[in-house]
């Protein structure tokens, strides 16, 4: 799986404040992972038991339990605590990455989709956060069993996003 996050400088704190996600594998944990490597504060919500596919999510994370063991609950308060979510995915937005898709729409919450296995430039995610004055950013996509690999992809491209100085 991944051996943790490596220091990366802190040139993307000026893009975005703080970086929230629900601490599952795959690409909550990337998204997580890089906020560390970057020096950007993280947190966000995570189910009761600190609940993931792994076991407990580890302490180094800085999450929030809800009062419920259900993932549905989390996904849909980070949306509510965030200014927008970057949605990575494999091909098709599928359970919980879907529901997060719903969330945004329900919330009226900006959103921006990215397929990791055609992916837009990073600048384009660069402009999308500054004209929507994203400061908090909700990280969210497939668990590592659902999409394998999923995790490398999203960090090395969330590095790309929000390690470069734009």
């Amino acid at each position: 799986m991944n051996s943790g996050p490596e220091s990366l400088g802190r040139r993307g704190a000026a893009l975005v404040d703080k970086i929230v996600s629900g601490g599952q594998t795959g690409v909550d944990r990337a998204g997580l992972d890089v906020a560390i490597a970057l020096g950007i504060e993280h947190g966000g919500w995570c189910p009761s038991g600190r609940r993931a596919e792994d076991g407990r999510i580890p302490a180094c994370y800085q999450l929030v339990e809800t009062d419920s063991p259900e993932y549905a609950v989390r996904t849909e308060q980070n949306v509510i605590d965030s200014d927008g979510s970057l949605i990575l995915y494999f091909a098709e937005l599928r359970g919980g990455t879907e529901f997060t898709y719903r969330m945004t729409q329900k919330h009226a919450r900006p959103h921006f989709l990215v397929d990791l296995h055609a992916p837009i430039p990073a600048d384009a995610v660069r402009h999308w956060l500054c004209e929507q004055s994203i400061r908090v950013l909700n990280i969210a996509g497939p668990r590592s069993s659902q999409s394998e690999g999923i995790y490398e992809m999203a960090r090395v491209y969330l590095e790309a996003v929000l390690a470069e100085e734009s």
